[in-house]
């Protein structure tokens, strides 16, 4: 949460003439209702099949080479094994905690598992060590996101 996931993706997705989709867009349009009402009313869990059933679907249509995942989608199995059988190229924006919850704490967005500090912290620390599966690992300061993204193309293209 608030590593720049989304913006990042949207640049990156600018630079590279490619569609780029936002796996929480795609499910509040599935489901009518977004990430934090169905986590919020059905609990995490129930939100997690969707999630893993939206991405299946992005991934089947095939239209997007950019696809910014919720902070979350990673961290389970089912998500990773997808990326992996479609051949995409996972990428990790490694921020500080502090600069997530900087933006966390200035964001309107309802966060429901990360609403206080402390529980973004634990999130924080429990994901991390399975964000480092990701294939790419782009460390995040203050950067602003042209800045990431053009690190991100300097990695694509050792790649090519």
């Amino acid at each position: 949460m608030g590593c720049g996931k989304t913006k990042v993706a949207r640049e990156l997705a600018g630079k590279l003439n490619a569609v780029m989709v936002d796996l929480d867009d795609v499910i509040t349009k599935r489901v009518g209702r977004s990430p934090a009402q169905l986590i919020v009313k059905d609990g995490e869990r129930a939100f997690r099949v969707i999630e893993t059933d939206a991405l299946r679907h992005v991934l089947q249509i095939g239209e997007a080479r950019v696809i910014a995942l919720g902070g979350g989608a990673w961290i389970q199995e089912p998500n990773r094994q997808l990326i992996d059988e479609y051949c995409c190229l996972s990428v990790w924006l490694d921020a500080p905690f502090e600069v997530c919850w900087t933006r966390i704490a200035a964001s309107q967005e309802d966060r429901p598992l990360g609403r206080t500090r402390e529980q973004a912290l634990a999130l924080y620390e429990q994901r991390r060590p399975v964000y480092e599966l990701a294939k790419v690992h782009i460390p995040v300061r203050e950067d602003n996101p042209g800045d990431l993204v053009s690190r991100i193309m300097a990695v694509l293209s050792s790649f090519s």
